[in-house]
């Protein structure tokens, strides 16, 4: 898993609209770049309504959202439509970029283990390091945590 002062690695995705965006072309921004495990799932819609819900506060404290998961493009959008997501989800099927970041890892459900996206989210600055690190969060809490971190960021 990365660490907070740790340079972002690059990565290139598809979004919910098959552009292709990449992290060095955001540099600059403030990104909040969180790992979910798949679009359209209990816990994983808890926390983009959320993230739709508090739009206004992460654009107030100056981030830009990007939601990464193993999904395709067409499941991306049709999540993104059906919840009406007005921020950037990326598809990384391979997890390729799950794996860059410590996001991928073994999970277990009813006893039985798995591979699968540990939901994480990284606070990254406009230079490409990694400010910020939450761990398997909650999606109720995941916002909370967020925001406060964005505000101890913009106060320091």
């Amino acid at each position: 898993m990365l660490e907070p002062g740790q340079k972002a690695p690059d990565f290139t995705l598809p979004d919910q609209d098959g552009e292709q965006v990449s992290l060095a072309s955001l540099r600059g921004e403030t990104i909040v770049l969180y790992f979910y495990p798949r679009a359209d799932t209990p816990g994983c819609t808890t926390q983009a309504c959320g993230i739709r819900d508090r739009d206004a506060e992460y654009a107030a404290a100056g981030a830009r959202v990007i939601g990464v998961s193993p999904d395709e493009p067409e499941a991306l959008k049709k999540f993104a439509g059906k919840y009406d997501l007005g921020f950037t989800l990326l598809g990384d099927p391979d997890h390729s970029v799950a794996d860059a970041y410590g996001a991928w890892g073994e999970k277990s459900m009813y006893g039985k283990k798995y591979m699968g996206i540990v939901r994480t989210t990284f606070i990254i600055d406009g230079d490409g390091k990694v400010a910020a690190v939450f761990p398997k969060v909650q999606p109720k809490k995941h916002d909370g945590l967020v925001l406060k971190a964005l505000g101890e960021m913009a106060a320091a």
